[in-house]
């Protein structure tokens, strides 16, 4: 099985990309086959582009209260 271990989102110039990162583990015995495995995609759908927004709009909300 593959488990999702971080997520970063980033905006750049081809648009909003997401950086995922993953560990596969045997599902029997639970070893780990492989640790810190990363993907990266650009976000087209337009329902996760706007939980990405908002996601990043709640994390502005902290860096706004910091004094």
């Amino acid at each position: 099985m593959k488990i999702v271990t971080s997520i970063g989102l980033f905006n750049d110039a081809v648009g909003k990309r997401i950086s995922i990162t993953y560990s596969e583990i045997n599902d029997k015995t639970g070893e780990i086959i492989s640790d810190n495995k990363r993907i990266d995609r650009v976000v087209t759908d337009a329902t996760a582009r706007a939980h990405a927004d908002a996601l990043a709009e709640y994390a502005q909300t902290f860096v706004d209260g910091i004094s």
